[in-house]
């Protein structure tokens, strides 16, 4: 007899970042219909979507809603604002919720398995490359809310061991698309590097304008200015527009172009499945291995009780598109593999370098300062032809 559990998938769709939201439903969705359509894997996921359209005050209620009838293990979230609102529900309502994305760090809960990037996963690589191939005087720009808070602090902290300098540090409100003010900033303080953490229309918008600023001065904005993130991927290249596509720094565990015959697999299925999509992002990726992780864990357990679940998710390991994941079970972070992209007109990344192998997720940066304090302990990057 084969289970049937029911499963949240929680993503805003539409609103200001709903480019990334719906290619995590889409990773999510993908992962459901393999799953199901397989008669050995030994459960069936009965998905049920919720979208609150980007209005961070509508996930909890959502959450709820879905708790009530019956789900207890949840696929969602893209913001960490809309994971802080949601994380009291599912402490209180003893549910699990898998979140798949990136993420600033500095958090664990018991009711949380975190199966995107940690710090040490994407901000520590980004840090290392710009400084020792760019240049270490930085221009930040984010979107008003924890995740650029956080990830701007991380920042300042790394550069500083590094004899680097934040130079100027500018926010606007998450959607917010008046970024002119932000351009004459950044070419007001001449940085080596801008570091993007604008998310949604606010980064396309930066984009397109700070390219345009820069060619209407006979700038080569991406040799002169390059702009580095942690948060860009395919499908949001694609929304930026063919002008302003091309030499962006993105750091990341998973491009589309990796080439691996699992990664290729993946890319042929998710846009066979979604034709209107030109290629997966980080965030599908991460969402179509927290699905898989959740359905492993569920048909271990034989039951979706919140503590079975876990106690079953301490010991999963997936061969997935990025390459090895496994769950850690000191954290319930995953073991992921760091790398970085630079963007090309036809949409796609070059892979710059990656890690050698996957590496243990340090959430609150505890272990990764006593790997700086002692480089040649650092994890190597290697070149990749």
């Amino acid at each position: 007899m084969i289970n049937a559990f029911p499963v949240g998938i929680l993503f805003s769709v539409t609103g200001s970042y709903g480019t990334v939201a719906r290619s995590m439903r889409n990773g999510a969705m993908l992962a459901c219909d393999q799953i199901n359509s397989n008669s050995e894997f030994g459960v069936t996921l009965l998905p049920i979507a919720c979208d609150p359209g980007g209005d961070a005050l509508a996930y909890a209620p959502a959450a709820e809603a879905m708790i009530a009838n019956g789900v207890k293990n949840v696929v969602g979230c893209y913001t960490s604002s809309s994971r802080k609102e949601v994380i009291p529900v599912f402490e209180k309502r003893d549910a699990l919720l898998w979140y798949p994305t990136h993420y600033e760090g500095f958090e664990s809960s018991a009711n949380v398995i975190y199966t995107g990037a940690s710090p040490n996963h994407h901000m520590l690589p980004l840090v290392d490359y710009v400084t020792r191939h760019v240049g270490r005087r930085i221009f930040c720009v984010g979107s008003n809310y924890i995740w650029a808070w956080e990830s701007n602090r991380v920042l300042r902290e790394e550069l500083a061991l590094r004899q680097g300098s934040v130079v100027g540090e500018r926010y606007l409100a998450v959607g917010e698309t008046d970024v002119d003010f932000l351009v004459q900033s950044i070419l007001d303080a001449d940085p080596d590097v801008v570091f993007n953490s604008l998310i949604g229309e606010s980064a396309y918008t930066f984009f397109r304008a700070f390219r345009a600023a820069c060619e209407a001065r006979g700038i080569d904005q991406a040799k002169r200015y390059p702009v580095a993130s942690c948060n860009l991927s395919e499908p949001e290249l694609d929304r930026i527009g063919p002008g302003a596509i091309d030499g962006h720094l993105s750091s990341s565990v998973y491009f589309a172009s990796i080439d691996t015959v699992r990664n290729r697999q993946f890319v042929s299925d998710y846009c066979a499945a979604f034709p209107e999509e030109k290629a997966p992002s980080a965030e599908a990726e991460a969402a179509y291995v927290a699905m898989f992780l959740l359905a492993q864990s569920l048909r271990d357990a034989g039951t979706d009780n919140m503590r079975a679940v876990k106690t079953c998710a301490a010991r999963q390991h997936l061969n997935a598109p990025q390459g090895d994941v496994t769950i850690d079970p000191g954290t319930f972070h995953t073991y992921l593999t760091p790398r970085i992209g630079l963007s090309r007109r036809d949409g796609h990344f070059d892979v710059l370098f990656d890690a050698a192998s996957p590496i243990a997720p340090d959430p609150y940066l505890i272990h990764s300062t006593a790997i700086r304090e002692a480089p040649s302990r650092r994890p190597a990057l290697r070149i990749v032809s």
